[in-house]
């Protein structure tokens, strides 16, 4: 069985050396980028199982490196982990906005780091989706065999963790369900302090389904976490 191949972009030398010794003593296949250009020659005819993207590279920053590789449709369902100096709200939720998976700031702790790879490709392989499901509440309809969700049939484009996220939700309907429940069950380990993370990709979430509609579909219990809860011209903020 080959080993999981992770692409890792980064401008300090130093900080690929350090990944690409560790990541490669845990049995990947580590494949380093000083920039992102060359990185996006390479995907055009091999694809990794995992990406590692720093913030801050020349020319091509890593969110708009993100945003072309969620936009490509070989590597849309790749996981991304950003890796940045920047620790500011904005800058984790415009990573998050564009497709990130996780965000990690430097400087970082090489085994939770290591952590958070396993626990993203045990999740990606595991695959939390039941293979032969089709949800539907009111005029939402999601399906999972094709990996597709609408809405008053008009096709709604979410991303991989969005379409997890919802799934979950829609598969508990009426069941109150915590953020650190749904960071378990969709991210793979606890991440501490990050439950800002289920609050991002919900708001994401909520932006998509109920575009142009008066209908509800997610519903806030404050200070516990979220439900599905389908309501017609009713707002559940």
């Amino acid at each position: 069985m080959s080993k999981p191949a992770i692409f890792i972009v980064d401008d300090e030398p130093n900080i690929l050396e350090l990944l690409r010794f560790n990541l490669g003593r845990n049995g990947y296949e580590v494949r380093t980028f000083e920039a992102a250009a060359p990185l996006l020659a390479v995907v055009e005819t091999t694809v990794p199982d995992l990406f590692i993207l720093d913030l801050m590279l020349p020319k091509i920053d890593g969110l708009e490196l993100c945003r072309r590789l969620r936009n490509n449709a070989v590597t849309k369902d790749v996981p991304i982990i950003m890796l940045t100096a920047k620790t500011t709200e904005l800058d984790k939720i415009v990573g998050l906005e564009l497709g990130a998976d996780d965000y990690i700031t430097k400087p970082f702790s090489v085994l939770e780091l290591v952590a958070r790879v396993k626990a993203l490709l045990r999740r990606q392989q595991r695959n939390v989706l039941s293979v032969d499901k089709i949800l539907s509440s009111g005029d939402l309809s999601l399906d999972v065999p094709r990996r597709e969700v609408w809405r008053a049939g008009q096709l709604i484009e979410l991303s991989y963790k969005e379409f997890e996220l919802l799934f979950i939700l829609m598969s508990n309907d009426r069941r109150v369900l915590t953020r650190d429940f749904l960071l378990e069950k969709i991210w793979g380990i606890d991440f501490d302090g990050e439950t800002r993370t289920v609050d991002v990709h919900i708001r994401f979430l909520r932006q998509k389904l109920e575009n142009y509609s008066s209908n509800r579909y997610i519903e806030t219990v404050r200070g516990v976490g979220y439900r599905f809860s389908f309501s017609q011209g009713e707002n559940n903020e």
